[in-house]
């Protein structure tokens, strides 16, 4: 039986709150795929950076459905990626779902979850 997204939703959740023993929420999951992403290791990030960071996981997980493409990784080893397709108007609500289904998807794809 195939699970329903928030049971997914609420395994990412849980994996990532065990791990840090701290509540998560959207923005923290996408500022620790960047992290990730980035593979710099543990270190300190600027305000602006931690924007940065969280922009190359939205990057990322976009980069799946075809809206970015990674174009290569800068002197200061930080990917970057150009928009291959124009995002469609989304409300709120709906940008949220896409990006937890990007998010459970990611963690499905990196076999973070099961």
């Amino acid at each position: 039986m195939e699970e329903t997204f928030e049971k997914k939703w609420e395994k990412v959740t849980s994996v990532v709150e065990g791990r840090f023993g701290e509540d998560v929420d959207m923005q923290s999951l996408l500022f620790l795929i960047g992290v990730q992403e980035l593979g710099h290791g543990y270190k300190q990030f600027s305000k602006d950076q931690k924007l940065d960071v969280i922009h190359v996981a939205v990057c990322t997980l976009l980069s799946k459905y075809g809206y970015y493409k990674f174009t290569g990784i800068d002197k200061d080893e930080w990917p970057h990626w150009e928009a291959t397709e124009k995002l469609p108007f989304l409300k709120a609500s709906q940008q949220t779902q896409m990006m937890k289904q990007a998010i459970v998807d990611y963690f499905e794809d990196n076999q973070l979850i099961r």
